[in-house]
């Protein structure tokens, strides 16, 4: 196993738990700032800009960004 296998193996919880977080605080905004929000379009809309962040970061990493950080 690599030394980045173990130390992944020893973050994954927290990096999941801040992904949640994130998550979590857009759906509070989107209720504060919205009147009878839809919770569930709000997810939706919230999951999908996410994913396209973790979309383009990977192209990133790919790409060969972040080899010398």
């Amino acid at each position: 196993m690599t030394p980045q296998e173990q130390e992944i193996g020893k973050m994954r919880a927290s990096i999941v738990d801040e992904l949640r977080q994130v998550f979590k605080s857009n759906m509070t905004i989107f209720d504060w700032d919205i009147p009878e929000n839809d919770e569930h379009a709000s997810a939706q809309l919230i999951v999908t800009t996410m994913q396209k962040a973790l979309d383009d970061l990977k192209d990133e990493v790919a790409a060969g960004a972040y080899r010398r950080y």
